[in-house]
């Protein structure tokens, strides 16, 4: 069981049941909460400055049968499966298991090739978006930085659990590589987004203007990312 321990005083509730169960104290919280981390698939309880051990039990097992219920509506994480159409950088593409090749994994025209053992293809389809993600996303990132007159030092392709992108102090460019399974505009978004990060560290008004002008649909893809973007959570 996973446990998470709090800051002073000492509480063992996360042991108490057989579930995992993540706990944080909350000085400003006047009183106990639960909620359901769905990334990580994990009910959350916020304990508030004064509270007793046995009371932070009772309340969990008060809310036990909603934690169960919550934790079963949030859907199973998904492997890529030979046979599987997925959308990869704006266009349809089909997993074909291809065993007897010896290629990893390969695109030819809009099917992606993988060699290879079956228990091996989600890992090997993953290392090939990644790796793609790499180059596309900073060709596309270096040509709004083109637009608005900046340079980029590079782009870092990451497994991040709650970021889509970030920019830092050196003109590094940081993505997510679940963002090639979004559609074509939500990329283009997130790629406006973060460079438009190498003029304005903030996110005023000249911010999203700056946004606006180099993607005029921004609106779209950030609407789509917040409706949508759990879901591309589900692969791992």
């Amino acid at each position: 069981m996973k446990i998470t321990l709090l800051t002073g005083k000492t509480y063992n509730i996360a042991q108490a049941f057989d579930f995992e169960l993540r706990v944080v104290k909350n000085p400003r919280a006047k009183k106990l909460t639960l909620r359901i981390d769905s990334k990580e698939r994990v009910p959350v309880l916020s304990i508030p400055r004064y509270c007793s051990q046995k009371r932070a039990i009772q309340f969990v097992e008060e809310h036990r049968l909603w934690i169960k219920e919550a934790l079963s509506r949030i859907p199973e994480h998904k492997l890529f499966e030979n046979g599987e159409t997925i959308p990869l950088f704006g266009k349809e593409v089909t997993i074909v298991h291809a065993p007897e090749r010896r290629l990893g994994a390969k695109l030819e025209g809009n099917t992606l090739l993988v060699s290879g053992e079956a228990e091996f293809l989600h890992r090997r389809v993953k290392d090939f978006i990644k790796k793609k993600a790499q180059s596309e996303f900073l060709r596309r990132s270096k040509k709004y930085a083109k637009k608005l007159g900046v340079s980029i030092n590079g782009v870092t392709i990451k497994d991040t659990k709650s970021r889509w992108g970030s920019c830092s102090s050196l003109s590094h460019l940081n993505y997510n590589w679940r963002i090639a399974l979004a559609p074509e505009f939500v990329i283009d978004y997130l790629m406006a987004h973060e460079v438009a990060h190498l003029s304005h560290a903030d996110h005023s008004s000249r911010f999203w203007h700056c946004v606006s002008e180099l993607c005029p649909t921004y609106a779209e893809g950030e609407t789509w990312l917040k409706l949508h973007g759990k879901d591309l959570y589900l692969y791992e």
